[in-house]
């Protein structure tokens, strides 16, 4: 279980510095893996380890998320659209 914790752990961070579009927010903030983790196990379980699948199938579950984590993908979509 604590590599499947690790796994999962390495797949939000590196689906939420995908979806910060600033250099600073690529890493994704403690909070933010902390607000999305429970919603990637339970909502995309199938698709751990893959980082990239695991934030397609919360951008696609974006109805099902957590406000905490909702708030995470609205964030970096926001941070996106001003960087253009």
């Amino acid at each position: 279980m604590t590599r499947l914790m690790t796994a999962l752990f390495a797949a939000v961070a590196v689906a939420l510095s995908s979806a910060a579009a600033s250099a600073q927010e690529n890493q994704g903030t403690a909070e933010q893996r902390a607000a999305c983790t429970p919603d990637a196990f339970r909502l995309c379980s199938a698709y751990i380890p893959d980082p990239s699948g695991v934030e397609a199938c919360l951008r696609q579950r974006k109805s099902d998320l957590s406000e905490g984590c909702k708030a995470v993908f609205e964030h970096a979509a926001a941070v996106s659209v001003r960087g253009r």
